[in-house]
């Protein structure tokens, strides 16, 4: 009988699971592998008292959910968010094994999450709440079993208290537990602009393929964290035009265009884009329905809905963000058939190829230069691209469903060829 996963209960869970049933249908996957690789392999969940600036110890709830690893090491970032949920961590464990199985790389997929809003709390009470996570994960991470890496509210600075605090747990200096950590400590040229980069060449490569150049080309960003900011900066070097950006706080929006450059000067100095005056105020709800030539949703999950999907005036939807589009947004936009989507397996995986290989240059301790980095990126990215519309012609299927197939098939296949344990 199925598990209920009455602990991962949520909507992005089902929209996970809906898309791998929809994949295994196609690939008429045996009930039996279907369950196992559907379902998370291993969930933790740790509680993490910190002492406060003021003297006082509040509690934080956190999590690792590990999906696979029957195809190497799990990895997966942490995402520190107040609306941070087991069923979101499962549902992005589950995402990170397709997309490491698309690409090609010999991890499986896991995620982490600590229920909190780090924008309120100090330097140090976020290294404690950073070291206190590491230390309750301890025992079930390393550099060959789990690898975690930076995601929402998480950064290099974070990575680097989590892996001192590893290493002081293992006895020695051990960089290879964590990506996307600061050069000086083992990280890797290119690793923070890796995601934002791939987010970039799959856009400019599918917008060559529908005829579109980059001077034709109007581009607005929903999220202009790490992965936002450096895609714009990516795509305005090419020649494309920022039309819109957004945060927490709000977006922006000017038809003229946007200073890239200008705008993340005054994230800097301001902390957010409230206030911003290099456009016209708008919510991100609002920014999403704007026409452009191509959107890319770069923060959370399901901001394209039913309820907007049908509203888009975009002829790309480039997929920064991990789970950005619902099942029913999906649909609808299949329906319409005038938007190209470039699914989140494969468009934010240049985050993950070069986590792969810091993790690489670590195990070695030898170092690339960044042309070398992005060099490998670029030739792994053609080839899941190459891949994917091979199998979307193939099945007659969505880009989505043909990038899940190809990932999926692969981790089924592991887990059928390494056998149940007697």
């Amino acid at each position: 009988m199925p598990l209920t996963n009455s602990i991962y209960n949520s909507p992005v869970f089902q929209q996970a699971c809906n898309q791998f049933d929809a994949a295994a249908d196609i690939l008429g996957m045996e009930a039996g592998v279907r369950e196992r690789t559907k379902q998370p392999r291993r969930t933790l969940t740790v509680t993490l008292p910190v002492r406060m600036d003021d003297g006082r110890v509040l509690t934080y709830e956190g999590y690792r959910v590990q999906h696979n690893i029957s195809t190497g090491p799990a990895k997966g970032g942490i995402r520190f968010h107040h609306d941070v949920t087991l069923g979101e961590v499962a549902a992005l464990a589950m995402w990170m094994s397709w997309k490491c199985s698309l690409v090609g790389l010999p991890f499986g997929g896991a995620k982490g999450g600590v229920v909190v809003n780090a924008r309120d709390m100090s330097t140090g009470e976020l290294e404690r709440l950073s070291r206190r996570y590491m230390q309750e994960i301890a025992t079930f991470i390393g550099p060959q079993l789990d690898i975690p890496a930076p995601d929402v509210g998480t950064n290099e600075q974070v990575m680097a208290w989590m892996m001192d605090t590893y290493s002081n747990h293992v006895g020695h200096y051990d960089p290879g537990v964590i990506t996307g950590k600061p050069i000086a400590l083992g990280g890797s040229l290119g690793r923070r602009e890796a995601t934002g980069e791939g987010v970039a060449w799959f856009t400019k490569a599918y917008l060559t393929d529908l005829g579109i150049k980059a001077s034709e080309t109007s581009v607005i960003i929903q999220g202009f964290g790490n992965v936002g900011s450096e895609t714009a900066l990516a795509l305005s070097a090419w020649g494309a035009k920022i039309i819109g950006i957004s945060d927490f706080t709000g977006g922006v929006y000017n038809k003229a265009g946007i200073n890239v450059k200008d705008a993340l000067a005054y994230i800097a100095a301001n902390k957010s884009l409230q206030g911003y005056k290099g456009g016209d105020s708008l919510t991100n709800d609002e920014l999403l329905v704007q026409p452009c030539t191509v959107l890319i949703p770069a923060a959370l999950e399901r901001v394209i809905t039913d309820k907007n999907a049908g509203k888009l005036q975009c002829r790309l939807i480039a997929e920064g963000a991990n789970g950005p589009t619902t099942n029913e947004a999906d649909k609808i936009i299949a329906e319409r058939g005038d938007i190209e989507l470039i699914p989140d397996v494969l468009c934010n995986s240049g985050g993950v190829i070069v986590s792969y290989f810091e993790w690489l240059q670590n195990q070695s301790a030898y170092y690339w230069s960044k042309e070398e980095v992005f060099e490998k990126l670029h030739r792994m990215l053609a080839k899941a691209k190459a891949s994917v519309d091979e199998t979307k012609a193939k099945y007659k299927c969505s880009r989505r469903t043909a990038a899940l197939v190809l990932g999926i098939a692969r981790v089924a296949e592991a887990k059928a060829k390494r056998g149940l344990f007697p």
